[in-house]
């Protein structure tokens, strides 16, 4: 029997202290792509789209892809952009609702919106609307999900990546689509049962390439194997979203009893509250990292990452405590990036390369958070349209854009200074504008975990750096006021 699905990708990770809203426009950013031309553009990488469409051609699917569809991660998503978008796979499943045998979705678990605190929960409860109970849904998550009740009660299924850095999200969504067919073929009921404990996050915010995850998500591969175990998910959470249910949260999407599988996720989520004090990172001060980086004498690049202004955790990306610290220290033959000032970016385009110019760097947006502009001299190195092809593990293949893109140096820093924020995490996002981080001592970048799987077999040395920015690990800094208390770090002596 051939069976019929619609599949789309739908994705933003909300920091809900972020005070730039995630609009359309931030989303065509990265393109809005329907139908085929989204396959054409995310088909053969490691993407969602990618995985659904291998077991499509496995089972000889017939399939409408109808959108995919992310922003970086900002500020709530607007009704105008969540309705465009989701209202567009709401609309392809009521116009085939009557043909389809599934329906498969690429989200993220983290997305909030101007009027809901839940988003993929509301598309789903949208979706379910349409399609009536009985229409098997599989949804593929990243492991930073906050998974709602309502997520679990609108999906059938509901499977995490695996890997943080995430460089497995082809293979998980390959697993989606081999529990959908099951489901469609009659052979499996799945359901997906939800447990989580009172805290922002997972000490190690999910990190699956040291400390105790690694044993966790082998323990969650062999419960996969047990009777009526269909996917295990352990989820880190994402702790800069001021809502109700935010934090770590494991998953069983399972067939028959759940009595066993309950058991095995209360087992593991009660391990995640024990080790919520065993912090694995040392974070240093912008000072601490300054010192160790002006003092560096390795083989191969320093890597400094600042936790804090990451991009990809909706960070602004134009904090200025770290790089005006390695200047003040001297630092020299280094490289960093980015800095995210579009208005800066501009005047350089209209200046020519060679030129000595002074800026007024960063800090923009938010100077209570990571600091204010930095006064200073730079020679204009390189002017880009920000465009590139990625190479690496989670980049490659893919377009992506920086915007309108310089590179300066100031004293001894290259630095790039581009329109569109984004974390570290390719190495082409040095490379595309002549800096080659390996020839550098030292290299600083904004990302908190995701720079690993590119930047991590180039360097000699690793350190993070907690700049005070808008991602800052000292959440009593933040204006909590909508997630439940007591609550874990806000509320440090708490039991359960």
């Amino acid at each position: 029997m051939t069976f019929r699905v619609l599949t789309a990708e739908f994705a933003h990770e909300t920091n809900t202290f972020n005070v730039r809203k995630t609009g359309y426009d931030a989303f065509e950013v990265e393109g809005v792509l329907f139908g085929e031309a989204a396959i054409h553009a995310r088909g053969d990488a490691n993407t969602e789209i990618a995985g659904f469409m291998d077991i499509a051609r496995k089972f000889d699917w017939k399939t409408e892809h109808v959108v995919s569809a992310s922003a970086e991660p900002a500020g709530p998503v607007t009704r105008d952009a969540f309705d465009r978008i989701g209202g567009a796979i709401v609309q392809a499943a009521t116009d085939r609702k009557g043909d389809l045998d599934g329906i498969l979705l690429g989200l993220h678990g983290a997305m909030v919106t101007e009027f809901a605190p839940d988003g993929e929960g509301e598309l789903l409860a949208r979706l379910r609307a349409v399609v009536g109970p009985d229409l098997p849904i599989a949804v593929t998550l990243d492991p930073h999900a906050n998974v709602t009740a309502k997520m679990c009660e609108h999906a059938n299924i509901l499977i995490s990546f695996k890997t943080y850095p995430h460089i497995d999200m082809r293979d998980i969504a390959r697993h989606a689509g081999e529990v959908l067919h099951r489901t469609m073929a009659g052979e499996i009921q799945p359901k997906t049962l939800l447990v989580r404990r009172p805290m922002l996050e997972e000490a190690n915010a999910g990190r699956t390439d040291v400390g105790p995850m690694i044993g966790w998500i082998s323990a969650a591969r062999t419960h996969e194997k047990t009777s009526g175990a269909l996917a295990v998910s352990i989820n880190g959470a994402f702790p800069n979203a001021d809502i109700p249910e935010v934090g770590p949260t494991v998953l069983v999407t399972y067939d028959g009893d759940p009595a066993s599988h309950r058991h095995f996720a209360e087992s593991i989520a009660d391990q995640i509250w024990e080790t919520r004090f065993d912090v694995l990172n040392t974070f240093h001060t912008v000072e601490e990292a300054a010192e160790i980086a002006l003092n560096y004498r390795g083989d191969r690049p320093l890597i400094v990452a600042d936790y804090a202004d990451n991009p990809g955790a909706g960070g602004y990306g134009d904090a200025t405590t770290l790089l005006g610290g390695l200047l003040r220290a001297g630092v020299t033959d280094a490289c960093f990036g980015p800095i995210v000032d579009p208005e800066t970016a501009r005047m350089l385009h209209g200046a020519t390369v060679g030129d000595i110019i002074h800026l007024s760097l960063g800090g923009k947006t938010d100077p209570s958070f990571g600091g204010s502009p930095l006064q200073v001299s730079a020679k204009l190195m390189h002017l880009s349209d920000g465009k590139l092809v990625g190479d690496g593990p989670q980049l490659g293949g893919l377009t992506f854009t920086f915007g309108l893109t310089a590179v300066v140096k100031i004293d001894g820093i290259s630095v790039l200074v581009v329109s569109e924020p984004s974390q570290m995490r390719d190495l082409q996002q040095f490379r595309a504008f002549g800096i080659d981080p390996g020839t550098h001592r030292v290299v600083g970048l904004k990302s908190m975990q995701h720079f690993r799987a590119a930047f991590e077999p180039i360097a000699g040395k690793i350190i993070v750096c907690d700049s005070g920015a808008l991602c800052t690990m000292d959440y009593g800094k933040m204006p909590y006021r909508n997630v439940p208390r007591p609550i874990f770090p806000l509320d440090r002596d708490m039991t359960i």
